[in-house]
């Protein structure tokens, strides 16, 4: 029987990534393992789907096949023609390694050394005031975390000579074990469960550390938080986290920042808003008056006449960004004050005010002529 065409096999386009297809591949692969599938011919199904996936994941292969089609270059068997039998497995790209790891718990890799592993990566929170995050602080905390014994200097033991090559994975940290499966005999790797993958067995443990090469303790650290910090933003301290085993890396601290609401002033990016109260004369008059920064008070003209909401920019005063050259503004905005107790002498002039206000064509009564044109 003919052949199928190896992308109409993976289901995918003649133009695919490497990506694609080996998604493709790992999905038919798992879905088509005899071990596993209850399809009929699932066998069959499945070596078909790695002959193709063979030759569409070398790029050579597959522009043989784009050009020559399933007789190859030189005609004959071509691609596949040997069989299923005379695939190689780790040529794979570790898709098919990755399945069997799934099906059959272990893998075909081989280790060509005792295993390491990196240190647990840590994380904490810290509080600022807004004037902190504004300009940047150094703050130190305590942490709890695991370090590198002092005792032993990582290695677990009393001594170097106290340190001997696991007799059963001869320093590899993993072992071989042989399956018979549908498709033959399959080996494949496990952790040694001699030295628990380290490659290396110890006669006499640190007392310190007990053998792991580590002991929990408190440690000190100084944070420094740039300037224009922003509430809920995060920020990563390289090699700070728990000590690795081993002989690998360290984690990294992750610094999560929470910053206090201000009593005045709120926050927009690198600019800064603050309310100002003002009174009915010094909006109707006009008036110099003092306002709040953080970098100091400073003098702001309120021009006569001026509208409740109003709001007046002060350029520069507002947030440098501490990674850049960038820097806000601070904005006021003004909020006329309706007094709630008058005292006699107010209650006079008020209405005197009112009087010379009904004099004068008001807002209301523009409102109301213009309703009243309406209706006719």
């Amino acid at each position: 029987m003919a052949k199928r065409d190896y992308y109409e096999v993976l289901g995918v386009s003649k133009t695919a990534t490497q990506d694609e297809i080996k998604k493709a591949y790992r999905a038919l692969a798992k879905k088509y393992h005899p071990d596993v599938s209850k399809e009929e011919n699932a066998d069959e199904k499945f070596k078909e789907v790695q002959e193709a996936y063979e030759v569409l994941s070398d790029p050579q292969k597959r522009e043989q096949y784009n050009q020559f089609g399933h007789d190859g270059p030189m005609g004959g068997s071509g691609f596949g023609g040997g069989g299923f039998s005379g695939f190689d497995f780790g040529g794979f790209g570790g898709g098919f390694e990755d399945i069997l790891s799934s099906v059959f718990g272990g893998s075909r890799r081989s280790s060509s050394g005792s295993s390491s592993m990196r240190g647990r990566d840590l994380k904490i929170g810290i509080t600022l005031t807004f004037e902190e995050a504004v300009f940047g602080v150094e703050k130190e905390v305590i942490i709890n975390r695991y370090e590198t014994c002092p005792k032993c200097s990582g290695l677990g033991a009393e001594s170097k000579s106290d340190i001997e090559t696991c007799p059963k994975c001869h320093g590899t940290g993993r072992v071989s074990v042989q399956q018979m499966t549908i498709l033959g005999s399959i080996t494949t790797e496990t952790t040694c469960p001699n030295c628990g993958g380290k490659g290396k067995t110890i006669k006499n443990k640190c007392s310190n550390c007990g053998g792991e090469g580590r002991v929990k303790n408190q440690a000190k650290i100084k944070i420094k938080i740039p300037a224009g910090c922003e509430d809920g933003q995060g920020f990563r301290m390289s090699g700070n986290g728990d000590a690795g085993l081993n002989g690998g890396a360290s984690g990294d601290l992750y610094i999560n920042v929470t910053v206090k609401p201000h009593e005045f002033f709120t926050r927009d990016g690198l600019d800064i808003y603050v309310n100002m109260p003002i009174t009915f004369s010094q909006a109707a008059l006009g008036a110099s008056i003092v306002v709040p920064t953080v970098y100091g008070d400073v003098s702001l003209k309120i021009p006569a006449g001026t509208q409740s909401g109003t709001k007046f920019k002060l350029a520069g005063k507002g947030i440098k960004d501490g990674r850049s050259s960038a820097t806000g503004n601070q904005f006021v905005i003004v909020k006329v004050i309706t007094p709630s107790k008058l005292s006699q002498e107010q209650k006079e002039l008020f209405t005197k005010l009112a009087n010379t206000d009904e004099k004068s064509e008001s807002a209301w009564d523009k409102i109301k002529k213009f309703f009243k044109g309406q209706s006719k």
